[in-house]
């Protein structure tokens, strides 16, 4: 799972900008090479669907939503009951909503992203 991990996050580093754009069919959010190699090396798809999907709902509260996840330490997942959170804001501090998953295969334990005009991106294709 480490080695996952280390080549996903090399990987991660490669994407600046976007020139190809892809879209949820249901959901018509667009979403940048980044994402799509993170769906494919990480297999979480399931990601892409879920934040883009609450943070569409956000869309008339902010134009730019930042949506991040992050594995809660073994005290806060026995208190909560939640393997990990996520957790989407304006990036300045103001908190829209928190989503709690009790359980979770994505290998990364933190990971930011954004949400700018319907379309979900990596915080270095911005």
């Amino acid at each position: 799972m480490k080695a996952q991990v280390k080549e996903i996050k090399e990987g991660l580093q490669h994407f600046h900008g976007s020139e190809t754009i892809f879209q949820i069919p249901l959901l018509r959010t667009r979403y940048t090479n980044g994402l799509k190699y993170l769906a494919e090396a990480a297999e979480c798809f399931w990601l892409i669907t879920d934040t883009s999907a609450f943070a569409k709902t956000l869309m008339d509260k902010s134009y730019f939503i930042t949506i991040d996840f992050k594995r809660l330490s073994k005290e806060n997942q026995d208190y909560s009951g939640y393997e990990a959170e996520i957790t989407y804001s304006d990036g300045n501090g103001n908190i829209y909503g928190k989503h709690g998953y009790r359980i979770t295969d994505f290998p990364l334990d933190e990971l930011r992203l954004f949400f700018v005009d319907n379309t979900l991106m990596l915080p270095s294709e911005y």
